[in-house]
């Protein structure tokens, strides 16, 4: 499955969407040696980027009600709460809770290949069609002010 957004870093990582429908979307990521710390487990970036990244997937994921097309999202706050080591191949699973027109808050989790539980997290995301950046407008392909 294609991802809603083409991110080079989620590219450089490895992720693979699974799914992505309805406020729901999954993502999995097999890990490798460089993705590792050095206690040659899952780095915390990598956790955190896997739970930052399935959250704005639900967060804008289609067929919502009311909501047929969802804008790009900006992370504006997320809280994680590491569990265990991440080992092997790891799968987020992100959750819409709550939408306004321009905010989506969500919560996400991350599971080891036995389906234990090894991180948390809480996000609020903006709806935006384009990204102000330093005196330029960075707008995203397809998008339309």
């Amino acid at each position: 499955m294609k991802f809603l957004a083409q991110i080079p870093f989620v590219d450089l990582l490895g992720m693979e969407l699974v799914s992505c429908e309805a406020g729901r979307a999954e993502i999995a990521l097999t890990l490798r040696e460089e993705l590792t710390n050095s206690w040659s487990v899952a780095h915390g970036g990598v956790t955190m980027t896997l739970l930052d990244v399935v959250m704005a997937h639900a967060a804008r994921s289609p067929n919502q009600p009311g909501h047929p097309e969802s804008p790009g999202v900006v992370t504006i706050e997320m809280k994680t709460s590491f569990l265990r080591a991440g080992l092997g191949r790891l799968t987020a699973r992100g959750t819409l809770l709550h939408r306004t027109a321009s905010m989506a808050f969500t919560e996400g989790s991350v599971v080891d290949e036995k389906g234990e539980l090894v991180a948390h997290a809480t996000g609020t995301f903006k709806y935006m069609k384009a990204l102000p950046a330093g005196g330029r407008r960075i707008q995203r392909l397809n998008a339309s002010d």
